[in-house]
């Protein structure tokens, strides 16, 4: 399942590394991270609990990228 989210980021590399860090997080399947129209998709492994996994991009992207904000 892929679900679309609104985000908050500066830059295009701020961007990436959002991208990079969300893709390595348990339960994601694959991401990708459009700093041109602020948007995140997210495509989910089977059976992930889809709250429990963003909680954790969140958390992740929070990591990489101090001022940037996912919306969930």
């Amino acid at each position: 399942m892929k679900k679309i989210y609104g985000i908050e980021v500066d830059c295009a590399n701020c961007a990436n590394k959002m991208e990079n860090a969300a893709s390595r997080t348990d339960g994601v399947k694959a991401c990708t991270v459009n700093f041109m129209t602020q948007k995140m998709i997210v495509e989910f492994q089977e059976g992930a609990d889809r709250d429990l996994v963003m909680d954790n991009v969140r958390k992740n992207c929070k990591r990489v990228e101090r001022d940037c904000e996912v919306f969930i």
